[in-house]
């Protein structure tokens, strides 16, 4: 069974071979069948947009795959295609091709986010025009970067996993940056290095790297506010929708307020009742663009938090917007100790206590990973 097989897999290692999703990859390549690839790298925004993007594509004629990750509650939520994620009975029978491509060893040994990897491409092969494949957490090195692609895609970048990464925004630019194969599209950046650092990989590599808004024109901007109005856009989300809009121009596909219709991601500020809503952000500039989006209401906070995060700069940035925290139990090695989350509260004077149920006449904020939410819905799924 394939949530067995995968749930067998470490999701985390402390130190990655980079070497070996190509390796096996170059092996088995005969057995995918191409498309065009529109490659995903960021560090926020990458599954909205991916989201936004394949519907408009899916809604133009084209069969569409769109990978992302990681998911909320169920494996399938990772594989979308032709406007729907894949049934489980599919991916079993993709699963039970792919052992028998890979050897023992190489099943043994591919990570969990490799093996996806595999198995929705696989999935995908003889199935799409365009798969909209969106990197993990890394760039150059990523398990998505083995396959040749068209266009990548650079979402904002920002802080997050420097362990793997590195510990500024050059070294985490230039590392997802270099995944660039062909020509790419920068959505609006936070930080200049960034702008700097396309530039300079445009002469190594013999690319072209477009700034977003050099493929908008006034038209655009006056159905991305319609789109907004009509699928109840935040202003982040309006960013990413305007990337998507971009990646069809580079195309030449057009496209109509309609294409977009139903085309959010599930735990991207989502309002999941009238007094609830759901986000599975997790670092700095996503903690920036809830409060952004929220401000002018207070909340109460739904947290935790991996070790890695940094915390408390992420509990400052939404002070503005909570009234206090609570702070929900989850069963992760990763996760930081709750005496240090609750210092962190201590000293930045914001009100805590522990998570047990939802009370109707609050309004509550869902945040800090996949990890926070999953465990807040099955509080809340009973």
């Amino acid at each position: 069974m394939l949530e067995n097989f995968l749930n067998a897999k470490p999701l985390f290692y402390d130190e990655i071979d980079y070497t070996r999703m190509p390796r096996v990859y170059n092996r088995i390549k005969r057995h995918f069948t191409p498309a065009k690839i529109i490659h995903i790298v960021g560090t926020n925004g990458k599954g909205t947009s991916g989201r936004f993007l394949a519907t408009a594509l899916y809604n133009s004629g084209f069969q569409t795959g769109h990978y992302t990750s990681p998911h909320i509650l169920h494996f399938n939520e990772r594989i979308w295609h032709n406007g729907e994620d894949v049934c489980m009975d599919r991916l079993e029978s993709t699963h039970g091709k792919l052992l028998e491509i890979l050897t023992e060893d190489e099943v043994e040994s591919l990570s969990y986010f490799e093996y996806t990897t595999l198995l929705a491409m696989l999935y995908f092969s003889n199935k799409c025009d365009y798969i909209v494949l969106e990197a993990g957490l890394g760039g150059e090195h990523d398990a998505t970067a083995v396959f040749s692609n068209d266009l990548t895609l650079v979402t904002p970048i920002d802080k997050d996993h420097e362990a793997f990464l590195g510990r500024d925004i050059s070294s985490i630019a230039m590392t997802k940056l270099r995944a660039i194969q062909k020509n790419a599209i920068l959505a609006r950046q936070h930080h200049l290095e960034v702008y700097d650092i396309a530039r300079s990989l445009e002469m190594q590599k013999d690319i072209k790297v477009f700034n977003m808004d050099e493929l908008l024109n006034s038209d655009d901007k006056k159905k991305i506010e319609e789109i907004a109005e009509n699928e109840n856009l935040v202003s982040y989300l309006k960013d990413n929708l305007s990337l998507s809009i971009a990646a069809l121009h580079y195309f030449n596909i057009e496209y109509s307020t309609e294409s977009f219709q139903d085309a959010k991601l599930f735990g991207r500020l989502t309002r999941l009742s009238k007094n609830i809503i759901i986000d599975v952000g997790h670092n700095p500039l996503a903690a920036q663009s809830i409060q952004k989006s929220l401000k002018g209401k207070k909340y109460t906070l739904i947290y935790n938090s991996y070790k890695d995060k940094e915390y408390e700069k992420i509990l400052e940035i939404l002070k503005p917007i909570v009234k206090r925290v609570l702070l929900i139990d989850i069963e992760n090695a990763r996760i930081e100790e709750s005496k240090h989350l609750q210092e962190s509260l201590d000293k930045l004077k914001i009100q805590w206590d522990r998570f047990e149920r939802v009370e109707e006449d609050e309004f509550y904020l869902v945040f800090g990973s996949f990890s926070v939410v999953e465990a807040f819905l099955e509080v809340y799924n009973g």
